[in-house]
């Protein structure tokens, strides 16, 4: 045992310097890894991981650091922490730490700042970084003095799971040295992970609504997964015979096998789960925040029941009503609020009926999509149909797989194709929706699942964005699959172009190198593919080398989903005479 862990058990603090102080809360927090770029100004901190065992992990760009830890998180459930050079290191995370923010991930970013007796110079790579977080992070929390750096990274992990996102622990470089006295805390000591199951009376409201309900349908989200909370909302859909819908991209939030599933909601979801979810008199939602995104017609179908009266349950207050009127909003964990609801509908009637017609019913709008599925994956394309590749894909995938995937044409028609059917495998970019995020979230979910296999499925645009870490990990072995859907464009924009400006492609079309070859020059497995056949081999050989491995999948350019946004588009008009020519009506 060391001094520290003996002499905290009396409560005695010791000596320490701050690097010290902030590795041995790391420690105690049981963080096993950072990723980032070194840099001199967290150097001394730097110094002390491999003896602390926390492992550094280098990237090759710190965009894609949080992005690993992101996905870690959501896989663990232990937040990640990342950490990279005052200025400009930390600003390079602005997109990904942003896009954590949205998906409510806990995480830590250790953020090294200028200097204290040279802040205000504008220096060398100082910036005011807390202001460049403040709104996309749940707090920044500054380091006001050498004594307060183990109090201040408390508090920045106490916020990030509190409030299930992004803190930054902004630290003046030159308060790395020094020395302080305190003692380590373990994490009950200064944070409380139980949540409650919100209010008795609203429960009880709720269960009186659910058991009186002729039509009641669960949307099951993020909470659900974060919470452990499967069993409780299984529990439920069986007692109520309900279908169950899950949240737009969180499609491990309920088992697809269960015989009440029917799919994600959202942009390229499940056709079974917005036909059902549109005759719904009650909605149970639960650990979702209804997202307008999540919940915007698709396929020309405005699904959302504008009379449903909807349960909503959220550990968020802030995420309650707030984009759909509710009658009954609960502020609690997933798990104990389903757990406190399932109790109270059993005890109303213990021996209630599955509905065998509703279960036929299910049946029946779920084989019509699956059908639809297939039909339309079976068009030929040129060379291969992506919808093709995504359902010999999606046949191959192992039960326990891990899949991420990105923003774009190919990745979101994977909506309605990827089914898990266990919880924390399926890591989407959601709703922030920037491009490069899958790569570097794949390789944060094998860091935390390392016994599962992982996939990215990345469109080539996105993966130009992210390709440069295919280096990362073959240097730190990390085998994870990229499936690159190589059609040669920015396709879900191309797609605004083909609709909405008569085929008229600016800045749409992409040349692409050989992404196998590329590969194989970075050290990993490539393999070109460009037939349905070849694909299931050489995604069998994949996952037998255990190697890093880039499939370069070519893809048909012209077979496009439908735009992401029809509601932020409009038909171009032009008044100026030199661009007449360009107005729809001339077209």
């Amino acid at each position: 045992m060391t001094e520290i862990e003996t002499k905290n058990l009396t409560g005695t603090k010791v000596k320490m310097t701050p690097s010290e102080a902030i590795v041995e809360t790391l420690v105690a927090e049981g963080v096993t890894h950072i990723t980032g770029i070194l840099g001199s100004a967290f150097m001394d901190m730097l110094d002390l991981l491999p003896t602390a065992g926390i492992r550094f992990i280098p990237v090759r760009h710190e965009q894609s650091a949080a992005h690993m830890a992101d996905a870690y998180t959501r896989v663990s459930g232990i937040a990640g922490v990342v950490v990279g050079q005052n200025g400009p290191g930390i600003t390079n995370m602005v997109t990904s730490v942003a896009a954590a923010y949205q998906a409510h991930t806990p995480m830590v970013v250790i953020s090294p700042s200028a200097g204290t007796p040279t802040v205000g110079w504008d220096g060398f790579q100082e910036c005011d970084q807390v202001s460049v977080f403040d709104a996309i992070t749940k707090a920044t929390v500054q380091v006001p003095h050498v004594s307060r750096v183990a109090d201040c990274l408390r508090t920045a992990f106490r916020i990030a799971y509190a409030e299930r996102g992004p803190v930054l622990f902004d630290i003046p470089r030159d308060l790395f040295y020094g020395e302080l006295e305190d003692r380590i805390l373990e994490p009950h000591q200064y944070r409380v992970d139980a949540r409650g199951c919100g209010s008795m009376e609203s429960l009880d409201k709720a269960a009186e609504l659910l058991a009186s309900a002729k039509y009641p349908v669960i949307i099951s989200g993020r909470g659900t997964v974060d919470a452990d909370g499967w069993e409780p909302v299984i529990g439920i859909a069986d007692y109520l015979t309900a279908q169950t819908a899950t949240s737009y991209m969180h499609n491990d939030a309920f088992p697809a096998n269960h015989p009440l599933a029917v799919g994600p909601i959202g942009y390229m979801g499940s056709k079974a789960a917005m036909k059902t979810l549109a005759k719904a008199d009650v909605i149970l939602a639960i650990g979702t925040r209804l997202s307008v995104f999540g919940t915007l017609p698709c396929y020309d179908i405005d699904y959302w029941p504008k009379h449903a009266k909807i349960i909503q349950i959220d550990i968020n207050p802030r995420n309650i009503a707030r984009t759909h009127p509710v009658e009954v909003g609960i502020i609690g964990d997933a798990r104990e609020a389903s757990s406190e609801l399932l109790k109270r509908l059993q005890a109303k009637d213990v021996n209630r009926k599955p509905n065998s017609k509703r279960l036929a019913e299910i049946a029946a709008v779920n084989q019509e999509w699956e059908a639809e599925l297939v039909e339309l994956a079976m068009v030929d394309g040129n060379p291969m149909n992506p919808r093709r590749a995504l359902l010999e894909l999606t046949k191959l995938l192992p039960e326990d797989a891990i899949v991420s995937s990105d923003i774009g044409n190919v990745s979101s028609t994977a909506n309605g194709y990827l089914k898990f059917t266990q919880p924390r495998k399926h890591i989407a970019a959601l709703t922030f929706g920037n491009t490069g995020f899958a790569y570097p979230a794949a390789l944060g979910a094998k860091l935390g699942n390392p016994n599962c296999p992982v996939f990215a499925i990345v469109g080539d645009g996105a993966w130009g964005m992210s390709l440069h870490e295919v280096s990362t990990a073959v240097d730190q072995n990390i085998p994870v699959i990229a499936c690159v859907f190589n059609n040669g464009a920015w396709c879900a924009e191309k797609k605004n172009q083909v609709d909405y400006y008569n085929n008229r492609f600016v800045g749409a079309d992409i040349n692409n190198p050989d992404f196998a070859e590329l590969a194989k020059v970075m050290g990993a497995n490539g393999i070109r593919v460009d037939n349905p056949e070849d694909l299931r081999e050489a995604l069998l050989n994949a996952m037998e080398s255990d190697k890093p491995t880039v499939l370069d999948i070519q893809v048909d350019g012209t077979q496009l989903a439908p735009p992401f946004r029809k509601d932020a588009l409009k038909m171009p008009t032009r008044f100026l005479s030199k661009y007449a020519h360009l107005d729809h009506k001339n077209w």
